[in-house]
């Protein structure tokens, strides 16, 4: 079944309805036409993938902002001055003691409880401009960096965090606002503003207070703790904070709350779990701890490191491509075994319609790339091509002759070349107890007639080989976590009175699950309807989802270059979406599968139930290399750079070189320039 005929209804009919509610003009296709010849013209790129949780903060900063948003910023920066020059009168925040600068946030917490919407939202932007920098008073990025983290901390110090928190749940309930923006045929970004800025101050704040860095205070490095504990505990109605905004995702995918601004959202929430729960380098450090407590033997290498030392794979190329590679292999073949007869011909004395056999010097020549490995299917074409191009030809009474191997060849290159080169698996092999047990039990059926069942220590009556086998299996035994955990359940059911209940760490992955499970397929559900609607081959259908709801200005573009920023506001809107849902579905597995077994089988269940497999091949049906290497962000634009320095007059034709110039390369797992 193909990805675009997939049966489950939950996923059946899901895909962005922009082009429904709101047509882009005609600028969005000259855009497409201007780069499609430098599309069809491109090389392959080179690939430089950092493996890391995350991109750089100024790049995951930038995400949270779409490009219709940039005159927000003017509009921050004035309603923290009105404010902030009546109160202060003849100085700027970055020239206040620190007393000072807390006297003034907590008038505004003060403000925040008014009844009024409009004074609220105000005091709100006023707030947001804080967590960003008061970039006005600043004239590098790296001061707007500095001042957005020491305001961020005294903003939680402060408890502003728990103040918008309060917020964002009353805009959660807000009826009214849901009600109306069912009813509106087209939903922009008027109608979530609420929502962007109380979400945008928290993601500043949990993307902040996460990143450690050396130069922080001794203060704040209890902060983070403080602040890391307290996201993950059921401080908030008896959930954790990440529940709350998995509540948001799927009121937002059951068309009860189309104005939630989704990028935000799964953003928050994607940093909110990577906090609470830790990263790659974090996940690792538990696996340790992990096989220690249950007396495990250390694990044979550290995997992020093994990762991060192998280079980034290639793209799969299209159909066309592989077959083309595929041919140009096999001529290639086909010309050095010619040309390796030829030579045999030249100098040997016997006939020339001799039989070949594959020589010591071929294999030195195959050898000269330790990664080179042909299938059996590529020596099998080999071997009928020999049989049928040369063998047919042979005398039968010559036979029985063999060639002479040839004196090797020179080597192809310097010998401390190809002594740096990696040979083997980068990784150590590993072998489960049920392996060798399959292993004996197929040896003693063949060379003794009976088995032993479970018995891997008993080696009579095998040859000598089989003991040699399995001596290398033994030596590489591996006992993972998770036999361990399926051996501990199996015996809680066989024992339930005996053994008793089992004592389980409240760590915030199982608070986080247990959180989750009366919900859980409704969760997984919502996250692939929304990476459906960003997938770059999902057609547009009548009733599906807009995901585009916080990137739509109220008036659409009149010109041609409003169009293509608008167009290429689009793709990056769509791209980070992706991001932060493969992002989060990775972590999540990777954790529970960690903290149990059986919870990573569970949710992996729901996903296949979900038609997530069929999900993924609908990425990789398309051309691949244009994809990955498609920059879909202007420079300019990104924040902090767009309020910090002067912004370039912008047409049609640099903005196009622009993308052009900056999609040469990939740098890292996020767009940045």
């Amino acid at each position: 079944m193909q990805a675009d005929e997939m049966e489950v209804p939950i996923i059946n009919n899901i895909n962005s309805n922009c082009n429904k509610q709101r047509p882009l003009p005609n600028g969005r296709d000259v855009f497409k036409n201007l780069l499609k010849d430098w599309e069809s013209s491109m090389e392959s790129p080179n690939l430089e993938f950092e493996y890391g949780d995350t991109d750089s903060l100024t790049a995951e900063l930038s995400e949270i902002y779409s490009y219709t948003e940039e005159p927000e910023f003017a509009l921050n920066r004035d309603y923290f001055e009105e404010d902030f020059r009546s109160h202060v009168r003849g100085r700027r925040w970055i020239e206040l003691g620190q007393e000072q600068q807390r006297a003034y946030v907590m008038r505004l917490l003060d403000a925040l409880e008014v009844t009024d919407r409009d004074k609220r939202l105000k005091v709100a932007r006023a707030i947001l401009y804080l967590a960003q920098g008061v970039f006005d008073e600043c004239d590098t990025d790296t001061d707007v960096l500095h001042w957005s983290r020491h305001n961020v901390f005294l903003l939680y110090d402060m408890g502003v965090f728990t103040a918008l928190l309060e917020l964002l749940s009353m805009e959660m309930d807000n009826n009214q606002a849901c009600s109306s923006a069912v009813r509106k045929p087209a939903i922009s970004l008027a109608d979530s503003t609420e929502l962007r800025v109380l979400l945008s101050i928290m993601y500043l704040m949990v993307e902040t207070i996460r990143l450690q860095t050396e130069d922080d205070r001794p203060e704040w490095r209890t902060a983070r703790e403080a602040f890391k504990t307290e996201l993950g505990s059921p401080l908030y109605n008896g959930e954790p904070f990440s529940l709350l905004l998995f509540t948001m995702v799927t009121k937002f995918c059951s068309m009860n709350a189309p104005h939630f601004p989704m990028k935000k959202v799964l953003l928050l929430l994607w940093k909110t779990i990577l906090f609470t729960m830790g990263g790659f380098e974090e996940l690792q450090e538990m696996k340790v701890r992990g096989r220690e407590r249950l007396s495990l033997p250390p694990l044979p290498e550290d995997s992020i490191k093994v990762i991060r030392s192998m280079r980034a794979a290639s793209p799969p190329a299209s159909a066309m491509e592989l077959i083309e590679q595929q041919q140009q292999a096999k001529r290639g073949r086909r010309s050095r075994r010619s040309a390796f007869v030829d030579s045999l011909e030249g100098d040997s004395p016997f006939p020339k319609k001799q039989p070949l056999v594959k020589q010591d010097s071929l294999d030195t020549y195959n050898e000269r790339d330790p990664f080179k490995n042909d299938d059996a299917r590529d020596e099998e074409e080999d071997g009928e091509e020999a049989d049928s191009g040369i063998e047919g030809e042979v005398d039968p009474l010559d036979r029985d002759v063999i060639i002479q191997p040839p004196p090797p060849p020179p080597p192809l290159r310097p010998p401390t070349e190809s002594a740096s080169l990696p040979k083997g698996l980068p990784w150590a092999p590993k072998v489960r107890e049920k392996d060798i047990e399959h292993f004996l039990e197929t040896s003693r059926n063949k060379f003794i007639g009976f088995t032993l069942g479970n018995d891997t220590e008993t080696l009579v009556g095998l040859p000598r080989p089989i003991h040699e086998s399995v001596k290398t299996l033994k030596q590489h035994k591996y006992v993972s976590i998770a036999e361990m955990q399926i051996k501990r359940e199996e015996e809680l059911q066989q024992c339930p009175m005996t053994l008793g209940e089992e004592d389980v760490d409240e760590t915030p992955t199982e608070i986080l699950y247990l959180g989750m499970l009366p919900n859980l397929s409704q969760y997984v559900i919502a996250l692939l309807k929304l990476l459906l609607a960003a997938a770059p081959t999902s057609k547009a259908k009548t009733d599906s989802i807009n995901i585009l709801a916080d990137v739509l200005p109220e008036e659409m573009p009149i010109t041609v270059l409003q169009s293509m920023k608008l167009g290429i506001d689009v793709n990056r809107h769509k791209e980070i979406i992706v991001k932060a849902i493969s992002a989060l579905l990775l972590l999540l597995l990777k954790h529970l599968k960690l903290n149990h077994i059986y919870q990573f089988e569970i949710v992996s269940q729901h996903l296949v139930f979900a038609n997530c497999i069929p999900l993924i091949l609908k990425f990789f049906n398309q051309n691949i290399m244009s994809y990955i290497s498609a920059k879909n962000s202007i420079c300019v634009l990104d924040f902090p750079h767009c309020v910090v320095h002067e912004m370039p007059e912008l047409t049609a034709e640099s903005l196009l070189e622009t993308v052009i110039s900056s999609a040469g390369v990939i740098s890292s797992p996020a767009s940045t320039c």
